[in-house]
């Protein structure tokens, strides 16, 4: 039940995200050039997605467990660090100069768009550069601690 209920929700936001173009490059930058010839419709497909995800959220916090079972875990609302401020500026970085974002992106090369292709490969690529290096930290951390290991006490 929960691989179909998955399925039927990536169905869902593929199909919405082909419907209001938001996998397509061109619609996308013309959204963001706000000193130019803006095209604000993909204002309104945010706003509405956020209006449903807070329903769904809220929804989901009164019930205190997911339809399908398992744990209710939702996002942290805290800290705002620099990991999260850099993500955030890497993200909008990425959406200005490719007209992708992750989602879209990955719809748009199911449907066999090279641009969307490159895209999500230098996608994939910028996680696993990234997953590497927060290993390599965090690794760092934990040999340079200042805490007294288990044999020194």
């Amino acid at each position: 039940m929960k691989a179909i209920a998955a399925f039927l929700c990536g169905l869902t936001l593929g199909v919405g995200l082909i419907v209001s173009q938001m996998t397509n490059p061109a619609k996308v930058v013309a959204f963001l050039d706000v000193a130019g010839r803006w095209d604000p419709s993909l204002a309104v497909v945010m706003g509405s997605a956020l209006l449903v995800a807070f329903a769904g959220f809220a929804w989901v916090e009164r019930r205190g467990r997911p339809m399908l079972g398992g744990d209710l875990a939702m996002p942290p609302r805290w800290p705002v660090d620099r990991r999260l401020l850099a993500g955030a500026a890497l993200f909008g970085i990425g959406w200005g100069i490719g007209g992708f974002c992750p989602g879209p992106a990955l719809v748009a090369t199911a449907g066999l768009s090279i641009d969307a292709a490159v895209f999500t490969a230098a996608m994939l690529a910028g996680m696993a550069v990234a997953n590497r290096l927060g290993a390599a930290a965090a690794s760092a951390r934990r040999t340079f601690s200042r805490e007294p290991s288990d044999s020194a006490q």
